[in-house]
């Protein structure tokens, strides 16, 4: 699977039901060549005109099923989501 392939993969949280948004980024360890986790945006600021305060750090061990279009984790949304320092 290709990183551009991920990236049209919307991500959904089988705790609660939560569609999260669509894999941006990931995090590669070079040494070992294996993926630590996938990043995907946060909520958008103020009707979506100022972008976003935010993003979610999934590990890869929260990745519970990869689908063709969807990707499953099993996490608790409020322990992935990182606050971006500006």
């Amino acid at each position: 699977m290709r990183i551009c392939e991920l990236r049209q993969m919307e991500v959904i949280n089988k705790c609660d039901c939560k569609r999260l948004g669509f894999v941006d980024d990931i995090d590669v360890d070079l040494c070992n060549g294996t993926v630590k986790a996938i990043i995907v945006p946060g909520e958008p600021k103020l009707c979506g005109m100022f972008g976003r305060d935010g993003e979610y750090i999934i590990p890869f061990e929260c990745i519970d099923c990869v689908g063709h279009d969807v990707i499953l984790i099993k996490a608790d949304s409020k322990e992935l989501y990182k606050k971006c320092k500006i």
